[in-house]
């Protein structure tokens, strides 16, 4: 079977290129007679592997020396509890609720202290994101919070929240390296690597070095100690090795393809030709206000629920896969991220095309 245009929001698409350099080295990797999957993380052959797969992610992001990155398991959704954990010095934080992600965090930090909600789109079902200005930030809150891109509705802050000198933690899984990003004007930036990056299994945490304290909440595991893993360089344990290795071949693909502005300026093009469609189209409509949309996730609805389950069933066979909507949204949604092919857009949205045709 030849392979399907994969527009799952994640664990997502990963680029051909990659997934053919790991299938021939499965067996052996460079000579050293083993997988990656079977090697010691403590064995000089892994050593080069996640030191050069940090300074490579170093070089895409342009990651200041003050910031530590760490490999860590658990996915972006343990760090709704490190995050507070670790950083609520004085037991109170600020969140902005863009979507159920967000809101996820911010009701895992309120075990933690009080969490305080500075501003929502909850009122139109996540379809745009607030104004965030003038927050009402107080003096005590240690960190604002936010989910920069959200998967399952299809927004993007497109200019960062306001926080008035608090420390900026986002949560960055759907579009991590999907273009340039200015890391200094956070305290924490960190992502889950299965949606744009890598296989399901592992978060990458960016985080600067004066926020690794000990001086942690009382009862923070020391497994979710930042200290714990910066002191350790991500290998205080068994790391997720196998997911380090495709990341450290993604960040390389990445960069020998232009790096993040070359990656924005494919990715605008892809988005701009499926919403351009939406924007005329008669039978689908997308949900996203339009200065707030996402360029990695596109959700999309006809307004008949028959005719979306008709339409992803039929996408499916002709091998556009995975558009069903969130189960908490419905309608579709096309996660366009960097290793979609801009051919793959194309050809979506000549099958949407005939699709309208045959439905009018």
């Amino acid at each position: 079977m030849s392979r399907v245009y994969n527009f799952s929001a994640g664990p997502a698409v990963l680029p051909e290129e990659v997934l053919k350099e790991a299938a021939d080295e499965m067996l052996d990797y460079k000579g050293c007679g083993m997988s990656v999957m079977e090697m010691s993380h403590r064995s000089k052959v892994f050593d080069e592997i996640i030191k050069d797969a940090e300074a490579d992610i170093r070089k895409l992001m342009n990651i200041p020396d003050n910031y530590k990155v760490l490999f860590l398991q658990g996915g972006a959704s343990q760090q709704f509890a490190a995050i507070p954990m670790n950083l609520m010095k004085n037991k109170k934080a600020g969140y902005i609720i863009t979507g159920q992600w967000a809101k996820k965090a911010y009701q895992e930090a309120k075990m933690y202290g009080e969490a305080v909600e500075l501003a929502s789109s909850a009122d139109e079902t996540f379809s745009y994101i607030p104004d965030c200005s003038d927050l009402p930030i107080t003096d005590d809150m240690d960190y604002v919070y936010i989910c920069e891109n959200n998967t399952i509705y299809g927004t993007k802050f497109k200019t960062l929240p306001n926080t008035k000198g608090k420390d900026l933690v986002a949560d960055v899984s759907s579009c991590f390296l999907s273009e340039p990003v200015d890391v200094s004007k956070y305290g924490i930036i960190y992502g889950g690597v299965q949606k744009n990056v890598g296989p399901a299994g592992m978060v990458i945490v960016i985080i600067r070095e004066d926020l690794i304290r000990d001086d942690v909440l009382p009862g923070t595991p020391t497994m979710l100690k930042y200290k714990t893993q910066a002191d350790n360089d991500s290998l205080y344990n068994t790391p997720p090795c196998y997911d380090i290795y495709i990341c450290g071949k993604v960040f390389k693909w990445l960069l020998k393809n232009g790096g993040l502005s070359a990656m924005k300026e494919l990715n605008e093009k892809k988005a701009k030709i499926l919403y351009d469609y939406l924007d005329s189209s008669k039978l689908f409509k997308g949900t996203v206000r339009k200065e707030d949309r996402s360029l990695m996730n596109v959700p999309f609805v006809t307004g008949n629920e028959e005719l979306d389950a008709k339409f992803v069933k039929e996408a499916t066979a002709a091998g556009f896969v995975n558009l069903k909507g969130h189960r908490t949204v419905g309608g579709m949604r096309a996660s366009i991220y960097n290793a979609m092919p801009i051919e793959g857009v194309e050809k979506l949205v000549e099958f949407m095309r005939k699709f309208e045709e045959d439905n009018m």
